[in-house]
């Protein structure tokens, strides 16, 4: 998500005006008399409070236009509901009901579904981790998040990891101008050595007409379920040759097989 960009939906977010204390309070007397045009000025002065807030969700993958519009609704609700009369800054009002708008946004668009009670575990340990990061200016562990949110660690990190977003196995992690190393190349293949699956299809033939070094990396890749990373490492080469080696392998048999 793009937060350095100049321009968000169409607005210069470099050019946002900036309201001062007693400018925001003359604009909110005229917004409660009524003055639609004084509500107009008193969003665009508090824009800049959504772009700070939508900051915190960068990590979400979200289109930085789609958070923008969402933190704008919520700015909205919290000018609509904001109760002058209470002696709070307009801006520790308004924050809260961004950053809810933002997370009811998420979670809806999740595609994965998590239940309630669990993510309001995963804000709850969200939260404390916040407050311990500014009050001991460090990143705070699991075991002190999960005392100051009153909550077992355990449980803490399965909130987290529920909440985490779904990365694809064809996901693209690497690539030498050639060779594009996926997510699937960086996972070895536990299960599929437990099951010898490969015993099943008969790939002793197949594997003989390989060079003796492809030969040696379809072994550790597939009957020992190394990792490509892991392959290279032991055979002395660069991971992005183990993946063109192994592909040229993988062709070679598949077309012995056929």
């Amino acid at each position: 998500m793009a937060l350095y960009k100049v321009e968000i939906c169409g607005v210069n977010t470099a050019k946002l005006p900036i309201l001062k204390e007693k400018e925001k309070e003359a604009l909110f007397e005229k917004i409660l008399a009524g003055d639609r045009q004084a509500r107009e000025e008193y969003i665009k002065g508090n824009l800049r409070l959504v772009l700070s807030v939508i900051q915190r969700f960068s990590s979400s993958g979200e289109n930085v236009d789609d958070l923008f519009q969402i933190g704008c609704i919520g700015l909205i609700k919290a000018i609509d509901n904001f109760d002058i009369t209470q002696n709070v800054k307009f801006s520790t009002y308004a924050v809260p009901m961004i950053v809810g708008e933002v997370r009811r946004y998420l979670r809806d668009n999740n595609s994965i579904r998590v239940s309630r009670s669990l993510r309001d575990m995963a804000y709850k340990a969200m939260y404390a981790k916040e407050n311990l990061l500014k009050k001991n200016s460090r990143e705070p562990s699991i075991e002190e998040i999960a005392r100051e949110a009153g909550l077992e660690a355990s449980d803490i990190v399965f909130a987290l990891d529920a909440l985490q977003s779904p990365v694809s196995l064809h996901e693209p992690v690497y690539s030498d101008g050639g060779d594009t190393l996926y997510v699937m190349d960086q996972i070895g293949d536990k299960k599929n050595r437990e099951e010898r699956w490969v015993d099943e299809i008969s790939l002793n033939e197949a594997m003989k007409r390989l060079p003796e070094r492809e030969r040696h990396i379809i072994n550790l890749r597939f009957f020992e379920g190394k990792t490509q990373m892991e392959v290279a490492d032991e055979i002395h080469i660069s991971q992005a040759q183990v993946s063109r080696l192994e592909k040229n392998a993988l062709k070679v048999m598949r077309g012995y097989l056929k």
